[in-house]
């Protein structure tokens, strides 16, 4: 358990490059027993395959990792249709989807593919927008859905595929108003210790658990998904995550005991999966369950 009492959830990083063998890499991280396989989407990545393409070949070539876009590029992907997505994936998986969801933070790179070039208020509207335009989907009875707001718009859109369970909604954002909109209204917070070190993850926490509170929430029942940059081995260049694997264990045993981080990601050399999985995985586990007790 972490310090929010969920049980501690690890996964990997996928970049998707077109070239990499992507699928016997999914596959190794099924078979090791993670529980999570997060890829990302940065669809301007000329090298990149289309992480959502990607999602259903995995989802095929799996039989219980659970898969999300880590984070899917809002101004490129139109809510509505992602929401058709997910659901459909999540139905063909039996149950194996969430979603990850961004504002988009490169605008030239996404203005250079055709999308919008948004200030970071109005990226950062459009975000709880979409948010509540796909649950909105999800959620139909079966009448057509009217959305009125200022970046999208639904005119008696007929709802459906209705997934099968609930797919989470988890937003990768940094910015204070942005964190403070994770609290109000996603299951999830994304970040990435490259962009968000250890040493800033009290401030967010606080202002997503404040930003919870004040809506009626429980700050509990957001997960916490931190992807882990760093390289093993000794004589590294020393560091948070850049050591052995003793080294890895105490720090991520930190972070969950510390900071509330539910669920990890390894984000690194696809040669270092099994350690990861197999030896820094159990062994966090049990430092943590350990201090718990």
């Amino acid at each position: 358990m972490g310090e929010n009492g969920r049980r501690l959830r690890f996964g990997y990083f996928l970049m998707p490059e077109a070239d990499a063998p992507l699928l016997d890499i999914a596959q190794r991280a099924d078979r090791y027993g993670l529980d999570l396989l997060g890829i990302q989407d940065q669809p301007y990545q000329g090298r990149h395959a289309d992480a959502h393409s990607l999602m259903g070949a995995v989802l095929g070539a799996t039989g219980r990792i659970r898969v999300f876009p880590a984070v899917s590029c809002l101004p490129l992907r139109p809510p509505v249709l992602l929401a058709k997505a997910m659901a459909t994936l999540d139905l063909v998986s039996g149950g194996r989807v969430e979603l990850g969801l961004g504002a988009g933070a490169f605008r030239d790179a996404i203005g250079a593919y055709g999308g919008p070039r948004l200030t970071a208020g109005d990226a950062r509207a459009a975000l709880e927008e979409a948010v509540l335009l796909i649950r909105s989907m999800w959620d139909a009875d079966g009448g057509g859905v009217c959305f009125r707001g200022e970046h999208y718009r639904l005119d008696g859109a007929p709802p459906g595929p209705v997934p099968g369970r609930r797919i989470d909604v988890w937003l990768g954002v940094t910015g204070p108003r942005a964190l403070a909109l994770t609290g109000r209204v996603a299951d999830g917070w994304i970040a990435s210790s490259a962009r968000v070190p250890p040493g800033r993850l009290v401030d967010a926490r606080r202002r997503i658990d404040e930003a919870a509170k004040d809506a009626g929430r429980d700050p509990a029942d957001i997960r916490r998904i931190y992807i882990l940059s760093g390289s093993f081995g000794p004589g590294g260049p020393g560091g948070f995550l850049n050591g052995d694997s003793g080294q890895w264990v105490g720090e991520i045993a930190e972070l969950a005991l510390g900071y509330g981080v539910d669920s990890f990601l390894y984000d690194g050399d696809p040669e270092y999966l099994e350690t990861f999985a197999l030896e820094i995985v159990p062994a966090v586990r049990e430092t943590v369950m350990r201090e718990r007790a």
